[in-house]
């Protein structure tokens, strides 16, 4: 193992100097760039790697990162998480994941075993079920750098990133009305998500602006804790019976919307021809349906990216003994226009 020693037997420096620059220690900056950049191409060569477990006792710092998920199979998680990853992978900090399996009972042990592995802060990625506002602020009484993703959090002095679901579900219905839809069913989420009255309330806006009836026969919920497929088959069953003469339909995610084109295409309609089919979420799978899914794209990715970013100034206010104000970001949903949607056909 090539050590600080060997580069300063290479390169002719003393190593209080080598260290300093490979550790980028305090008056390292008072070196000069000819011998920075010749210490590191003497590194180079050697094959030179940094303990880091040695700088982590220097520095008193562990350069580790929390991460909590709910479920680490679902496409929603694994999306924000390469988000996380793929923006901290220069700041040398590393992530510790631990998965709670959509289970509540699961959240103050994952949490306790976290900072007993002396994380520096923690990124969660919410499900609304099972992080709520009791769990939430732990963080602040563990006195823990924290940011959540996927809840929105005005009463918590903690930093959050969420999805603009109020305009998600805007874009969508304004979509179905720019192709002639007027007759639209609706299955929304389960009351107990927040995101549920927060999409719904988008649909009601658009409608309202434009003068769109939103009729009540044509307007159902998820009655489960979440979203299952054999519930979006069921429900848009019940549509059919109710009102058959639909010719778009907003489900309150991909999963449902996917139940709802099988179960309108077992009846005999075809998608998009008789009826359009709009989902919300954009999980990898909605692109391979058939037809492939029109939905809103959340951009999970960035949401994780931001998480990221904002814990990484969190955790340099904290080491430099600085106040930080929480950091609470809103990110913008697109429209993925796909083969589940088309003009309504004319009366």
């Amino acid at each position: 193992m090539v050590t600080i020693r060997d580069v300063a037997g290479e390169s002719g420096f003393s190593i209080t100097t080598v260290s300093m620059v490979l550790n980028n220690g305090p008056g390292g900056d008072r070196i000069s760039e000819h011998t920075r950049t010749r210490i590191w191409e003497v590194a180079r060569k050697l094959g030179y790697k940094p303990n880091l477990h040695a700088r982590s006792l220097r520095s008193n710092r562990s350069q580790t990162l929390g991460v909590m998920v709910f479920d680490l199979t679902d496409p929603y998680c694994t999306q924000i998480l390469r988000g996380i990853q793929n923006h901290i992978r220069s700041s040398g900090l590393f992530p510790i994941v631990t998965d709670l399996q959509d289970d509540r009972s699961q959240f103050e042990p994952c949490l306790d075993m976290l900072l007993g592995r002396r994380v520096e802060a923690v990124i969660a990625i919410a499900n609304p079920l099972y992080l709520d506002s009791k769990l939430l602020s732990e963080f602040c009484e563990r006195q823990i750098p924290a940011v959540v993703i996927g809840r929105e959090l005005a009463n918590l002095p903690i930093s959050s990133v969420v999805v603009d679901n109020a305009a998600g579900t805007r874009l969508a219905l304004q979509h179905l009305y720019s192709l002639g839809h007027s007759r639209i069913a609706f299955i929304k989420g389960p009351s107990i998500l927040v995101d549920s009255l927060q999409r719904w309330r988008g649909l009601e806006n658009f409608a309202q602006e434009v003068g769109l009836k939103l009729d009540p026969r044509l307007i159902l919920e998820i009655k489960g804790r979440n979203s299952t497929f054999r519930e979006g088959y069921e429900l848009t069953e019940e549509l059919l019976r109710q009102r058959p003469d639909f010719t778009a339909l907003v489900a309150f995610d991909d999963l449902t919307a996917c139940a709802a084109i099988r179960a309108l295409t077992k009846a005999g309609h075809r998608v998009p021809k008789d009826c359009s089919v709009v989902g919300f979420d954009d999980i990898p799978s909605s692109a391979f349906y058939n037809p492939p899914l029109t939905t809103i794209h959340q951009q999970l990715e960035l949401q994780g990216s931001l998480g990221a970013e904002i814990i990484e100034e969190l955790i340099r206010a904290t080491l430099e003994k600085r106040t930080f104000q929480p950091k609470h970001r809103k990110v913008a949903p697109k429209l993925v226009v796909r083969d589940s949607t088309s003009p309504a056909l004319q009366p």
